[in-house]
């Protein structure tokens, strides 16, 4: 991941190791947050922050669930198997939407442990 980021912009890994950049000014010895109507070429680094999150947000993926407790585990496919047991099309929902919804619902699922057969999808 350091190759990857750093072969985009060397200044990536900088911001995940150091924090993201905010631009600041010094007014009389205070330092405070620079409104954005003052910001100058130097400051729109800014965009570098996002471009950290998109990556990482991307390299993550939506196979990454995060499950906390047995209890909240346990919550969440209870929720989710509600979810596909109630499953039906909405009025305003075309075809390729309801199925990339019954989707997310089953890899949601099987993240969490439970997974049906073909069958019984």
């Amino acid at each position: 991941m350091t190759i990857f980021l750093q072969s985009l912009d060397y200044q990536l890994w900088h911001i995940i190791v150091n924090g993201p950049r905010i631009p600041t000014r010094t007014i009389e010895g205070v330092v405070s947050l620079k409104p954005e109507n003052e910001f100058n070429d130097n400051d729109f680094i800014l965009q570098l922050n996002s471009k950290v999150k998109h990556v990482l947000f991307c390299a993550i993926g939506p196979k990454v669930t995060y499950e906390g407790t047995n209890q909240v585990k346990e919550s969440k496919i209870s929720m989710l198997v509600h979810e596909y047991e109630l499953f039906l099309m909405h009025d305003n929902e075309c075809i390729s939407d309801m199925f990339t919804h019954f989707t997310t619902i089953v890899n949601s699922l099987k993240n969490l442990g439970k997974s049906y057969s073909n069958l019984e999808l």
